[in-house]
């Protein structure tokens, strides 16, 4: 019934049905930037296809039920028996299922297979960032088997296939296509994961095969426990000097159909990221799993899971950034105050251009190191300096774009004012989530100080990372400055741990201004300069310096396809 005090007016109308990927000018000009022109059509066909699905009003329903309706973990069945299963609502298999047969977990296929992969999960996580944690995971922990190849040949077509099966009622090897997840950290340790205690013992006698072993101990962290198969460190030999931390494949399910010993503890409360189970889980010594890699090298086995993962954060990060940024320029477009539409106030134009500007910086590097990816797994010598500038580059972007997405998504929920801050608004969502990859795969001082690994231990990386910035060379006089003060930091070595954030921090921010110098309109580019790079910036969005071309880099990020 219409209601009898008042019209309802001015208010904007949801953010749906709109194609993701093609109104976003930064993502799908990135994509074609990096491809030949027949690979950049077919790619985009596919990712329009994907986008218009992502923005459709029924995928962002699937997003609000997912997180109101949590996982349940299930310990035992009603006669007692041990099953240790995680019930998720259907919205969340709906999520899922998109996710994988749009070939989320796959990028070994085909050509330009990172950088495709890449946009799609920048567009998919926009609707929803919980399930995105085991479509990474899946697509992950493929390099890190392939330190195994009898292991990466009996897994890695499951892991890469475009179906989801979902379920433990069978052998991931009677299914059409299987999900990863991982335990690296425990208790006492965190990231020191050299203090892990999980023990690892071989198996020995009749019908032992070649590196089997059993497990005993516990993960304080274990993600997407409902999934077919799990990477996980633990100590091999203990004690003994051939030993060490290795890494290790547990199935949930062994291959006679029986359930491994996989204990659910209970699932983690979480701040966001609510949709997704993470679990503590225990392995009680009878835990079967098979070694990858060698012994004791499992920090060297399992890091190519992590780098991957560490791009993901990159990337899930800056998708946050963007739909935050969509969010906000659409409201503001929409909603009048004091005779204006919002979008047109000159101080709300302000804040809406810098948020505008840090999404579109860290939607550039995303598709950069993305491309970097693809390159790298080449021969020749452009493959070997990719491969160097990755060591330095992925660190640098997953310290500094996972930090910006929590002040991004708390000034983009202020632009819709009390409206974004209901729980009927997609805001609270994005900021609750807002603060989870900067901690996903290491921290914020992690990345720092392995920075400063690479810097000390692989010449190579930093002088692939130089020749990036050195392609914008004498573009912008700004960022010539800003390059000139990064090499007075690197040849500054006293107390190099101490400021080692405010070293990446200028890197970072140095690397993007070079990829906008080169790539995105000049409005974007100088903006960026002036206020990033020119020193004439804020503390909080908004503070833009005068004289900048705000309106069109408004205008560029609205959602209008």
């Amino acid at each position: 019934m219409p209601p009898s005090t008042h019209t309802v007016t001015n208010q904007a109308p949801p953010l749906v049905d709109y194609d993701v990927f093609s109104a976003d000018p930064a993502l799908a000009e990135g994509v074609a930037r990096h491809m030949t022109p027949e690979r950049a059509e077919e790619a985009r066909a596919e990712l329009t296809a994907l986008g218009r699905t992502a923005g459709s009003a029924q995928a962002q329903e699937w997003g609000r039920q997912a997180n109101e309706h949590p996982p349940v973990l299930r310990t035992h069945d009603r006669y007692g028996h041990r099953i240790d299963e995680v019930d998720f609502h259907p919205a969340w298999h709906r999520l899922m299922e998109h996710a994988v047969t749009a070939g989320l977990t796959d990028a070994w296929s085909r050509p330009d297979g990172q950088l495709r992969r890449t946009a799609g999960f920048y567009v998919w996580s926009q609707v929803e960032a919980g399930h995105s944690c085991p479509v990474s995971m899946s697509h992950a922990a493929v390099p890190a088997l392939r330190k195994e190849p009898a292991l990466a040949a009996e897994w890695e077509p499951r892991l890469s296939s475009h179906v989801y099966d979902y379920g433990l009622e069978r052998p991931a090897g009677d299914k059409l296509g299987a999900i990863a997840g991982m335990g690296m950290t425990e208790k006492q340790g965190g990231s020191d994961v050299r203090a892990n205690t999980t023990e690892a013992t071989p198996l020995t006698g009749e019908g032992a095969g070649e590196g089997e072993y059993t497990l005993l101990g516990h993960k304080w962290f274990c993600s997407a426990p409902m999934s077919d198969v799990f990477l996980v460190l633990a100590q091999a030999a203990p004690g003994k000097r051939e030993g060490g931390l290795s890494c290790f494949l547990v199935p949930r399910v062994l291959p006679d159909g029986t359930r491994n010993a996989f204990r659910i503890q209970r699932l983690k409360d979480k701040l966001g990221n609510r949709s997704n189970a993470s679990s503590e889980v225990e392995f009680d010594g009878t835990t079967w799993a098979r070694r990858v890699g060698e012994e004791g090298r499992g920090v060297a086995t399992i890091i190519e899971m992590v780098a991957a993962t560490r791009l993901d954060c990159v990337t899930g990060s800056a998708a946050l950034m963007r739909q935050a940024v969509a969010q906000a320029t659409h409201h503001t477009a929409h909603r009048s105050a004091f005779g204006k539409l919002l979008i047109e106030q000159p101080l709300m134009r302000n804040v809406l251009a810098d948020m505008a500007l840090e999404s579109e910086a860290a939607t550039t590097l995303a598709l950069r190191l993305a491309a970097a990816y693809d390159s790298a797994a080449g021969e020749g010598e452009q493959a070997a300096a990719d491969r160097a500038f990755l060591r330095l580059a992925l660190p640098t972007a997953k310290y500094w774009v996972t930090k910006r997405g929590v002040p991004l998504a708390g000034e983009a929920l202020e632009c819709l004012g009390g409206n974004g801050y209901v729980e009927e608004s997609p805001m609270p969502r994005l900021l609750r989530e807002s603060p989870l990859n900067s901690l996903w795969e290491g921290s914020g001082n992690v990345q720092a100080l392995d920075v400063l690994r690479a810097l000390q231990r692989s010449p190579e990386s930093l002088n692939a990372f130089l020749t990036e910035i050195g392609r914008a060379h004498g573009a912008d006089h700004r960022l010539d400055a800003a390059t000139k003060d990064v090499f007075s930091q690197l040849a500054d070595l006293d107390g190099i741990e101490t400021r080692a954030r405010r070293l990446v921090e200028r890197m970072a921010l140095v690397l993007q201004g070079s990829l906008l110098v080169r790539f995105a309109p000049a409005a974007v580019s100088d903006a960026f300069c002036a206020s990033r790079l020119g020193g004439d910036w804020g503390a909080a969005f908004g503070t833009l310096p005068s004289g900048l071309d705000l309106e069109s880099i408004v205008d560029r990020a609205l959602p209008v396809a």
